[in-house]
């Protein structure tokens, strides 16, 4: 009895404390795309995917509603997204996306997470060449048929399509996000989320030994409250 409460309680926190990492940046995220497009979810695509991927993560509705209104607050700073590139541990290739208000404070802690790991920034644009940036949407399996969906979808810029037993993920050019968001709005298909990602043209492995080093320093780059993404070229 006592250890199945120890055990719930347990994971009770770890939820919590998953949630008080996750929901700020989510927040964040709605904001800004209500900011950059407005706050109607029907007419900016980008507050849409926001939306969607608050929802994939259990964010309760009031916190939604509460980050898009924020998008009109006058007394809320602009915020400003940046991007930043460098080599981490062991030579890992890492590009972290954030939104600050403060850009002084975000490239301090950026800087300082590289270089306590022994790790350095490199020139904006550096690494460009060694990642595919591309849109990816997952979608859930029910109802839905892969092969229609590919020849749908193909004008739209679908480029890829991965299937597994949980749900099918969709990929296409960054600058397709928009018209996928469309083809699918048009397939009345709403997608479990959809990001923006960075996959590296040339994964690396890297030992348990070197793995280890380099999650530390991940860890405290995902902690910090002005990172939205980081992504790398592990395997």
């Amino acid at each position: 009895m006592g250890r199945a409460f120890e055990y719930r309680r347990a994971a009770k926190e770890k939820r919590w404390d998953k949630m008080s990492k996750v929901f700020p940046k989510l927040s964040k995220a709605i904001t800004l795309a209500a900011k950059e497009g407005g706050t109607d979810p029907e007419m900016n695509f980008k507050l849409r995917a926001a939306i969607q991927n608050a929802k994939s993560e259990n964010m309760p509705k009031d916190n939604i509603d509460s980050a898009i209104k924020r998008a009109n607050d006058k007394e809320l700073r602009d915020f400003k997204e940046m991007t930043f590139e460098g080599k981490g541990p062991h030579g890992v290739l890492v590009i972290v996306e954030t939104a600050s208000d403060n850009v002084t404070r975000t490239t301090a802690n950026i800087k300082s997470y590289f270089n306590k790991s022994e790790g350095s920034l490199v020139t904006p644009g550096s690494l460009d060449f060694m990642f595919n940036r591309k849109s990816v949407f997952h979608l859930n399996k029910e109802n839905i048929n892969p092969e229609d969906l590919e020849l749908e979808m193909i004008d739209y810029g679908l480029e890829e399509i991965d299937i597994s037993d949980e749900e099918i993920i969709i990929y296409g050019d960054y600058s397709s996000y928009g018209n996928i968001n469309k083809g699918l709005s048009k397939l009345e298909i709403k997608p479990i989320k959809s990001l923006l990602k960075r996959i590296p043209t040339n994964p690396l492995e890297f030992s348990d030994d070197k793995l280890e080093d380099i999650e530390k320093m991940l860890d405290k780059l995902e902690e910090d409250d002005d990172v939205q993404q980081v992504f790398t070229n592990i395997s």
